[in-house]
């Protein structure tokens, strides 16, 4: 398939970012990782109360966005955040394991608009929407 080797490298590059690997950051299925990321909320990822600090949400909604958003980009086309809300919906512990999906609800010619869910045991934690301009090559 054309850019499959292409989309390989971009999901590598991202899982590559030394924040994610710090984190744990990895593909909830290697084979499709458009279904999104887990990672564990290690002493990394708390808060000083113990439980998984907020900014580490936001900063994976997004991850997660842009992961979803992937298999649209053509060849040289490259999607930055533009906006991203998120609302932390419960505390989670030490020692979770946290999932996060997207959905690209719509994909423009320049920017693209994500929805991007936090779950821990299939129980909802977080969520946000996500805003990417989308860059063509020149």
């Amino acid at each position: 398939m054309p850019g499959e080797a292409s989309s390989d490298a971009r999901v590598q590059a991202v899982l590559d970012i030394p924040l994610h690997r710090f984190l744990g950051v990895e593909l909830r299925d290697a084979r499709d990782p458009s279904a999104g990321i887990r990672f564990p909320v290690g002493e990394a990822a708390q808060n000083p109360a113990g439980m998984l600090h907020g900014g580490i949400v936001y900063a994976l909604l997004d991850v997660a966005s842009f992961l979803a958003l992937l298999p649209s980009l053509g060849d040289g086309e490259h999607a930055v955040t533009h906006d991203v809300a998120a609302s932390l919906l419960r505390p989670v512990a030490a020692g979770a394991t946290v999932e996060l999906s997207a959905t690209v609800l719509r994909r423009g010619r320049a920017v693209a608009f994500m929805r991007a869910e936090a779950t821990v045991d299939g129980v909802l934690v977080a969520t946000g929407q996500v805003t990417k301009t989308v860059l063509t090559p020149r």
